[in-house]
């Protein structure tokens, strides 16, 4: 690839160093992925500029208009401090006619919003843990359908915020109480799902039209199950002395059933279809030991600093990370949304 002008967006306190010299374990680990990827590029020959964004789209449409990029390089993860605002910024680029990574604006509504996510995946026949929206200010009961133990979280949110050991609920006398918890903490509804005990397994997907999928990577929760359910909390995805304790962490996954690779990759790809995704996504499922499958969520731009489960898995693909990252900016350089009229 020819270099290009790759305009950075960020979150303004994520803006990265020249160098980590100095930085202390927990200031690299906030850092990380724009370091990366910046660095990354610019090893690479391509002329790579920071944006910096809190609040203000005005600092990105000089940026864009003054400076010409070939290309935006998107790792916002929110947008005036709401996470499902970067996908505005995202609309608002395509306003702009400037080409740039990762999902499209109406493929990241459609995955963040955890229920309507959810109903489209049922009408696809795509198998995902029966579920209930609890809104705020509204009264609400159990549905029967609903089988214990249950599993609470923000019907928004991401990045596992609102989620621990008390998000799984084994008796039903205790629901109420982590519903409230959800809204008053997350100021969201509570979306209440089915808990499948089971496997943790990712799946990263690559690509527009054509899908590639990389192989399983599985969350090990180590001796975690032993004393408390296996679940993604905030502290077994970031806090490194509690993976060390318990011994969590992520790999290739081994011995899987048969057929269940070629499952798997069939089922990642009609996902990522059905909910109008594009650039690059990540699936989460549980397998239950009869190895059935659920699907969990589908991450629209998923971590992709160079040890997270996305470049991981793309390496064993034979995919390094400066030629992940090429990919993904020819994706972006090549997307053209449905809805967009060419000049």
């Amino acid at each position: 690839m020819k270099p290009l002008r790759v305009l950075v967006l960020m979150h303004e306190s994520l803006v990265p160093p020249p160098t980590l010299r100095g930085l202390t374990v927990k200031e690299i680990d906030e850092i990380r992925t724009e370091f990366d990827v910046m660095s990354v590029l610019e090893k690479a020959g391509h002329t790579v500029k920071a944006l910096g964004l809190l609040d203000n789209l005005s600092d990105l449409r000089t940026g864009i208009t003054d400076w010409k990029p070939d290309i935006a390089f998107n790792l916002l993860e929110e947008f005036q401090g709401i996470v499902t605002y970067d996908q505005h910024v995202v609309a608002f680029l395509e306003l702009m006619k400037q080409p740039y990574t990762g999902c499209n604006p109406r493929g990241m509504m459609i995955s963040r919003d955890k229920v309507l996510s959810k109903q489209i995946l049922a009408y696809h026949r795509i198998p995902t843990p029966g579920f209930a929206l609890f809104r705020r200010g509204q009264k609400y009961k159990l549905p029967r359908k609903l089988k214990l133990p249950l599993f609470v979280k923000s019907a928004t949110e991401d990045a596992s915020l609102g989620i621990s050991q008390a998000s799984v609920i084994r008796e039903s006398d205790k629901l109420k109480e982590r519903i409230e918890f959800i809204h008053e903490q997350t100021n969201s509804d509570a979306l209440v799902e089915e808990y499948i005990e089971g496997r943790e397994l990712y799946v990263g997907v690559l690509g527009n039209d054509r899908l590639r999928t990389f192989p399983i990577w599985e969350m090990d929760f180590g001796t975690l199950p032993d004393v408390m359910a296996g679940i993604a909390t905030r502290k077994v995805k970031w806090d490194r002395n509690y993976q060390k304790k318990h011994g969590i962490r992520t790999g290739a996954a081994p011995t899987l059933p048969e057929g269940a690779p070629a499952y798997l990759d069939k089922l990642s790809k009609r996902i990522f279809r059905a909910l109008h995704m594009s650039g690059y996504a990540r699936m989460d499922f549980r397998m239950r030991p009869d190895g059935s499958v659920f699907v969990l969520e589908a991450n629209a731009n998923p971590n992709i600093s160079h040890a997270e489960d996305f470049a991981e898995s793309a390496r064993a693909a034979g995919v390094e990370y400066p030629t992940l990252l090429e990919q993904i900016i020819r994706l972006g350089c090549n997307y053209q949304a449905a809805w967009r009229i060419d000049e």
